[in-house]
C-alpha cells in the first residue's frame, strides 16, 4: 500500500512539473516548412516559439493542403488528442482549404460540416482539460484594380466567430488583423509579406514566384506577432508564456 501511495506521489509530481504545451493545428499558413534556412516560405506558426518563453512547449501540427476534415480523417488530431493533458492549450485555425470544391477529402459545408469540424475539436480539447483557441484564416493577398482588398473566404470565418460566441472559446480574429496588416502595406509593398519573386532573384525558386496566400519570413513574423499581441489579451494563463 505504502509502494502504491509512493509511486501515486510521485507520478503526480511528475504531471504537476510537466510544462505546458501550446499545439497548433491548421493549413499551410500556419505549418513548419522543409529547409527554412534556404526556404523563404515560413508558416507562421513556425515562427511562433521566437515570441514565447521556454517555460512552454510549442508542437505545430499544421500541415499543407489540410482542411477541417481531412486533419481528422488522416489521423492528425488522433496524435495531438492522445498527448493533450489539463493546462495545454490548442489554437485552431482551418478555412483556406475547407473551401476546395474540387476535393471532397477536404471540402467542408461552412453552416454544417465545417461548424460541426469546429465544434468537436474545441468539446474534445476541453474534456483531456486543454484550453482551446479558435482564429479565423488569415487573408489572401487579393487587391482589386482600385486598392481594394477583397475577401476569398466568404463564410468560413464568419462561422468560426459563430462558434466562439455560441460555445464560449477564446477567440482570435486573424483575418480583421491580417487584413488590417495587408492594407497598411498598400497593394504594392504587401508582396514583401508573401512570396514574389522575379525569375534568378532567389535560388529557392529559380523560375520564380508570384503566391498570394504564403507567407515571407517577414510576413510569418508580422502575423505570429498580431497572434500573440492578441493572445496575451485573452487572459486564459498563456499569457505569463508570452515574452
Amino acid at each position: 500500500m505504502k509502494k502504491l501511495t509512493a509511486l501515486f506521489l510521485f507520478l503526480s509530481v511528475l504531471t504537476f512539473a510537466q510544462k505546458p504545451t501550446l499545439f497548433l493545428i491548421g493549413d499551410s499558413t500556419m505549418a513548419n516548412k522543409e529547409n527554412p534556412d534556404k526556404n523563404p516560405e515560413h508558416g507562421w506558426g513556425q515562427v511562433l516559439h521566437q515570441f514565447l518563453t521556454t517555460g512552454i512547449e510549442v508542437q505545430n501540427h499544421a500541415m499543407n493542403g489540410r482542411s477541417s476534415k481531412s486533419f481528422r480523417t488522416e489521423g492528425r488530431w488522433d496524435k495531438v488528442e492522445k498527448q493533450l493533458k489539463k493546462g495545454d492549450f490548442v489554437i485552431i485555425q482551418f478555412g483556406h482549404n475547407d473551401q476546395k470544391l474540387k476535393d471532397s477529402t477536404k471540402f467542408t459545408n461552412p453552416y454544417t460540416q465545417y461548424r460541426a469540424n469546429l465544434e468537436r475539436y474545441v468539446n474534445e480539447a476541453r474534456a483531456k482539460g486543454a484550453t482551446p483557441i479558435l482564429m479565423t484564416s488569415i487573408v489572401r493577398r487579393n487587391f482589386n484594380e482600385n486598392g481594394v482588398l477583397i475577401d476569398t473566404h466568404k463564410e468560413y470565418p464568419l462561422v468560426v466567430r459563430m462558434v466562439a460566441n455560441d460555445l464560449k472559446v477564446p477567440f482570435v480574429d486573424l483575418q480583421l488583423l491580417t487584413e488590417q496588416l495587408e492594407v497598411s502595406y498598400g497593394p504594392e509593398n504587401s508582396k514583401k509579406l508573401h512570396l514574389h519573386y522575379k525569375e534568378g532573384e532567389d535560388p529557392y525558386y529559380p523560375k520564380g514566384k508570384d503566391d498570394d496566400t504564403h507567407l515571407s519570413t517577414l510576413g510569418a513574423e508580422s502575423v505570429a506577432k498580431l497572434a500573440v499581441k492578441n493572445l496575451k489579451s485573452l487572459k486564459i494563463g498563456l499569457e505569463k508564456y508570452i515574452k
